[in-house]
Formats: C-alpha cells, structure tokens, sequence
C-alpha cells in the first residue's frame, strides 16, 4: 500500500509564508563585495556553518534514534534469516532488447545485471522496474522477470533519486534539530521534506548551510538505503515517539497488513520506496527554499516546516538548473504580468484574478480564437448558472467526493454551492427534454465562472486560483461516434496548439481500481480511444503512451501536454470518456427505430438534498430505467486551454512577454516627434482601431527618446513614430521590436501599405513578428 503517497496526494496546503535562496549578484557587483567579506567568509568557513550560535548537530541525539535502530536491527535481522531460507532457483531475466540473463532468485540484483552489461550503465541506472513494478537497484530479484533499468533523466528515475534525496534532508533536520518528520516527496522541481521543530523553531536562512553540510556527510559516508516490510504493530512501536506518523500509520494502514521503512545512516523512515543504492550517488545537492505549511494540508491541524531542496547526480547539472532557474525567474509571469500592467490580485478577494485593460486585451482574443474554431466545427455555445442546489452535485457524485472543494452556503435552508465544473449543468441540458439519434453528436461549450475552494497557502498567481473560466465542452454522442469525435477532437487541437508554437504528447490512462460501471463497455470504450490514438499518431508520425490504471474512475481519458520553451511540461488538455453520468442523471436519447418516452416520466435529479447537517452522507442516485427505444449518450469532456487562468501564465512565460502580434496587448504604439502632429498621431490611432488593431498612443510631455525606451520596454510589437513629412506624405516610419536595423529612421511605409500588412500578419497568425 502507498501509504505516504496517499497522505501526499491529501495535502493540499502549499507554503504559508516563504524564504526563497538569495539571487546571486551580478558579477560586477559581487567582485566588489569579494574583498569586504573576504576574512567574514574565512571564519565562516573555519566553523562549518553560517549559524555560530551553537555545535552543528545535536549531542547526544535523541533517544527515539536509538529506538528505531535498535528496533529495526532486530527485525532485520530476522528479514535477512528468513530470506536465507528461501529456495535459490535459476531465474530468466528478460531485458528492454529481448535479451535473457540468467539469475538466482533471492539473490540476483539489478545492479549485478546492470554491472553485467557495463560498469557506465551500472554507475548511471538510478532505479530498476520489475514486472511494471518500481524496484531498488539492491533488491534480490524473486521470479522470472521482465527488466527496465531507468537512469535520472527518466521521470521515473528522477523521482526516485528527489526522493532519495528528501530522506537525506530529513535525515540532516533530525541530526540538527532533532523534532519530528512528517512527509518528504519528490516534487517537480526537486523535493520537500516537512517536520515539527522543538519548541516551534522556525527554519532560517542561516539554517541552510549548516543544513547543507550536513547532508554532505550523509552524501560522503555513502550510506546504503535499506529496505524493510513492518507490520502495523511494528511501525507503530517504531515511531512511538512521532506522532504525525503514528496519524499516518492508524489512518492509512490497515490492521494486521504490512509496509516498509527505508533506513539511511541513523534515519529510519516510513515509506513506500523504492531508492537509489546509496547516499554518494547525489553529488550535488542543495535546499532553494522553506515554508510553514499544515500538517496533511489542513489549517485546523499544527503549523509545520517545510524545506525544499533540489540534487543531481552530476554537478555541471546543478550549475545548468541554476541557469534554467535565473530564466524561468525572467519569465515569471507575475513579474511580466506587473511589468505590462496585465492582472493584479488584492487581499480582498484572494485567488481571484483583477484582470487589467491590456491582460483582459489577451483574454477576449484567446476566447475570440476558440469562438471561431467552435463556429467551425460545430459547437453551441451555452451559459449556465453559477450556483446549483446540492441535490444536483449529489446526483453528479461531486457532493460525495468532491464536496470540500467548493464554496458551499445556505439559501433559505437549502444547502448551494457555487459550481467547480459546468458537465452537470450541461447534463440538465441535455435532459430538460427528449432527444433524437439525429441531434447527436451535440457539441456544447461553454466560458462559464467556475470556483473551487483553493487553500490560501497553495494559491500562486495565475497558475492555482480560485475564480476562474473553462474553455470547456462535452460532447454528447453514441457509442459508434467516439472514434470520429476524439479524431476531430485532435485537428482541434492541433490547430490550437500550432498557433502558439506548441507541439504535444499523448498519454492514455486506463480503468482503474476502483473503477465504476462495467468491464465490457470499458474495454470498449479503451479500444475506440485507441484506435482513435492510432489513426491520429501513424498520420502525424509521433506516438502516444499507455498509462495503465490511472484514468478517471467513470471513464478512460487522454491527457495531453505540451512543452514550452524552457522545455517544461504542462498539462493543459483533456478527453475523457464518461459513461457514468449520462446514467446518474438519466440522460436518453431515441434511436433510429425508438418510440416516444412515456408522458410523466420524471425529468428531475433522482436525489433529495442533504440536510445542512448530512452534507457528508455517501447517499448514491437511483440510475434511471431506459426508456422504451431509447438508449444512453456518451459524455466527452474536453478542454484545451484548461482554464484561461492557467493558459495566459503559461503563454507568458513561453514567450516571456514578447507576445506574437495576434494575441499581443500591445501591437503598436504611436509617437509624435512634435506636439504639432499630436492630431496626427491620433488619426493613425482612430484608423488603426477601426480595424481592431490594439494601437496605444504617447503623447505626454516626454522625450521621443524617452518614449521609444518606454515602449520597447512595454514590449509594443511596432512603435509608429511620426513627424511632418510624415503626416503630410500619409505615411508612417516603422520600428520593429524584433528588428534591430528598424530601429532608426528608415522607409516611409504609407498608410495603407502598413494597415494590409498588419492584418495579414494578424490573419495568419504567424510568431514571427515580421512584415
């Protein structure tokens, strides 16, 4: 059982209040500060740690370390007999190229087989994968097998060795504070280890280095990581002292089952696993912030501490990822978006976006753009409410599992909520009266206002709000229409994407666990959507990935991501297939050889509304018989930006605040040489925006100078500058943002030479800013 990863995916409080590591000086400034801390840095150095206020690890360490040593010496030691005893048969050891090694069961390892291969392969595999299964590079194989040996530039592997890393962390916190460990997972950009602090500490940044140094020793001792299964009884003896894993243990373990401990040096801790061999395979590592936070997410539950790190296996890799760092930090869009004046938050209304003149300028031409496409393929736009009585999020099965993350209220005493997601209301649609096979596939979309009750401490700018639009659409279509809808639905987005630059992979999850409905019309809905992947990737030459037992528990899905241009991966798009709440809701249509639904059935949601005081019952709708000729929809749920919110934080920081001209905020700016042809200036304005072209104009009390600086800084993708001869010739002189040799005097472009060209340029949709 994953037990900590299931605390992790509950935790939903990001940091409260956080230290990020100070920017390094640029190198002018810094060479000038090099003397004055010359003799500071030497007694620095000469005590090992920025904080000289006491020894660097604790003395005598706590007596819980003791504890848990000696506790798991013993059991391991039984382990290891126990093992001893296991029979030692010749094994088959099948590896990615086919190839078959012969092993020993119980002893047999990855790394022998890695080693076997070649001493190269064997040094840079950070984890192996057995049978689908993640598996510690040290660990007896036990059966015939199936063999992956992934290194850190796999996602796989690089999880491993950031979570590795955590447990070095965490082991450097204990050895300097003492306190107690909660949760340490890898994350996406390095890993988080969280803990109490004696007497409610307060992590520092003069906590850092020694922290830092710390860990190095962990690092240079190579300390092998150590693998253990424990029953309850024993986790619970084991972490006696602890009680955030004791929580974890009695909530997530259930009684009389197992699950493992990991021990590095003295830090023994709960967790799944697996990890790299040992300690020395981290050759840089460093922490990069800290944070309060609340246990499991939860503001009821103690403030704790959180510290971020990031490591590598190789140190030109930490030099590179501090680089990409000072780039993505350029790029920020809450930086850019300050700087152009696009959106600003206020404490008033916290995770709710105020969208400025020229950020809601980039607003309205995304949400223009996908008007059009709809227009094109066939969709109807729709608006719905924005709050519902809970019966309808009772029949939806939101209100069961969903129902903490929305803004919930009385009216008159009935129990509302303000809508996270449109799909039910589209459901009441479809619903509100019959429907034939000849209206089917129906196309709906919609832009509506959607709230979901975001934790404070996780909001961040525009990529986690809590007020936000969808481009959101379901399709309502029969079961032989899926293959050619999900088609139609991959042109979408290829014309979506391509407008951006983007280019995107394709991931298929498949039905899970805990799945609902039948295995019949999963598997038949998991073979339309892969005969709709392979159509789409053999046309264009790429290929999709199966990512088994991870789609949504109603339906299988494709999630799509794309890469920006720090090469970093964002999902934005989704199709996933829903057959359960055209059935929760009762949703019919009449077939080609139907009759008329029966006067007097009921159109309503089956459920009652809770009562304020049960807004937790589990209570399920009655599915709703067919009726005579009729027969259940399919539900597509699709969406491409994701939420406008999110798509614009993205875009920003991809083009870093150089918009291409079509979706720019500020596609010219025109500016007077003299007060004289400030009448001038405002014509070319008024023709310009006459064709819906975002035209600014400059005509205070500044230089020309000034106002060139100021506009190329604002980043207007043409400055119109403009005097005398140009106002008597009807003509302008053209600076282009990207075109250095524009940037003085040049040709006079007349009027209606400039405006043909801009709105080709606009029409076209092309990122080179080029007329």
């Amino acid at each position: 059982m994953d037990v900590v990863q299931a605390v992790i995916d509950g935790v939903k409080g990001a940091s409260l209040t956080e230290s990020v590591k100070p920017k390094v000086p640029p190198k002018d400034k810094k060479d000038k500060k090099d003397k004055k801390d010359k003799k500071e840095k030497k007694d620095k150095k000469a005590g090992g740690a920025e904080d000289a206020s006491g020894p660097l690890e604790l003395d005598p360490v706590p007596e819980y370390v003791s504890h848990r040593i000696k506790l798991f010496e013993q059991l391991k030691a039984q382990y290891d007999a126990e093992v001893a005893q296991k029979p030692r048969d010749k094994i088959n050891i099948t590896l990615d190229n086919d190839r078959i090694e012969v092993g020993t069961a119980w002893e047999t390892t990855p790394s022998f087989v890695a080693r076997q291969i070649s001493k190269s392969l064997s040094e840079r595999v950070v984890i192996a994968r057995v049978n689908g299964e993640l598996w510690d590079l040290d660990r007896p194989l036990e059966e015939p097998c199936r063999l992956e040996l992934l290194d850190f530039e796999h996602p796989e592997g690089k999880k491993v060795f950031w979570h590795s890393s955590a447990h070095v962390l965490g082991q450097a916190v204990e050895r300097r504070f003492g306190g107690h460990l909660c949760i340490g997972p890898p994350v996406d950009d390095g890993f988080y280890y969280e803990m109490a602090l004696p007497e409610g500490r307060v992590v520092q940044l003069a906590d850092w280095k020694p922290l830092e140094t710390i860990a190095g020793k962990a690092i240079k001792d190579k300390q092998p990581f150590e693998r253990l299964l424990l029953s309850k009884e024993a986790l619970l003896d084991m972490f006696r002292d602890n009680k955030y894993k004791q929580h974890i243990i009695k909530d997530k373990i259930a009684d009389g089952s197992t699950t493992t401990v990991y021990r590095c040096g003295p830090l023994i801790d709960l967790c799944r696993g697996p990890h790299i061999p040992h300690t020395g395979r981290i050759k840089a590592l460093e922490i990069m912030k800290n944070s309060a936070s609340y246990f499991l997410g939860d503001p009821n539950n103690d403030s704790l501490q959180r510290i971020y790190g990031v490591s590598f296996p190789d140190k030109k890799q930490m030099e590179e990822h501090k680089k990409y760092l000072e780039e993505a930090a350029k790029r920020d869009h809450r930086k850019i978006g300050r700087e152009q004046e696009l959106f600003f938050f206020h404490e008033l209304s916290p995770g709710s976006c105020f969208f400025l003149p020229h950020g809601q300028r980039i607003y309205n031409t995304l949400q223009s753009f996908l008007r059009a496409e709809y227009w094109k393929r066939g969709y109807e736009e729709v608006s719905t409410p924005n709050m519902y009585n809970s019966k309808l999020w009772m029949t939806s099965g939101h209100w069961q599992h969903y129902k903490d993350d929305m803004f919930t209220f009385l009216v008159e005493k009935d129990q509302f909520a303000l809508k996270p997601m449109n799909c039910p209301g589209h459901c009441l649609m479809f619903k509100h009266r019959e429907r034939s096979y000849r209206e089917l596939p129906w196309r709906v979309a919609e832009f509506g206002v959607l709230h979901r009750n975001e934790f404070s401490g996780a909001l961040s700018g525009l990529t986690r709000v809590r007020r936000f639009q969808q481009d959101d659409s379901h399709i309502f279509c029969t079961q032989d229409q899926i293959t050619q809808e999900i088609e139609g639905l991959f042109d979408f987005l290829q014309n979506v994407y391509g407008a951006f630059g983007f280019s995107f992979k394709l991931k298929l999850s498949t039905r899970p666990d805990g799945y609902l409905g039948d295995l019949d019309t999963w598997n038949l809905a998991e073979a339309k959507l892969k005969e709709a992947l392979d159509a789409f990737t053999s046309a264009s030459g790429s290929k999709w990935v199966l990512n088994e037992g991870d789609g949504a528990f109603y339906g299988p899905k494709i999630d799509i991501t794309i890469s920006d241009a720090l090469k970093r991966e964002h999902q934005c798009a989704t199709i996933q297939l829903d057959f359960q709440l055209p059935q929760r809701f009762g949703l019919e249509y009449m077939t080609s050889d139907g009759t008329a639904k029966p006067k007097g059935s009921d159109d309503n949601p089956p459920t009652e509304a809770p009562a304020p005081g049960e807004a937790d019952s589990k209570q399920a709708p009655r599915p709703e018989s067919l009726s005579p000729g009729c027969a259940r929809p399919v539900m597509i749920h699709r969406a491409i930006y994701g939420s406008f919110e999110r798509f614009i934080a993205i875009l920003t920081e991809h083009f870093a605040g150089k918009w291409p001209f079509w979706l720019s905020p500020r596609q010219i700016l025109v500016i007077p040489i003299m007060p004289a042809v400030n009448d001038y200036v405002m014509e070319v304005q008024k023709i310009f925006r006459a064709q819906d072209l975002f035209v600014d104009v400059d005509i205070s009390g500044n230089t020309r100078e000034k106002k060139i600086r100021t506009g190329q800084l604002q980043q207007y993708n043409f400055i119109f500058v403009v005097g005398a001869q140009e106002r008597e010739t009807r003509t302008v002189n053209i600076r282009n943002r990207d075109d250095q040799a524009t940037q003085a005097k040049g040709d006079l472009v007349p009027l209606d030479e400039a405006m043909r060209k801009l709105l080709a340029l606009k029409a076209e949709k092309r990122l080179e800013n080029a007329i």
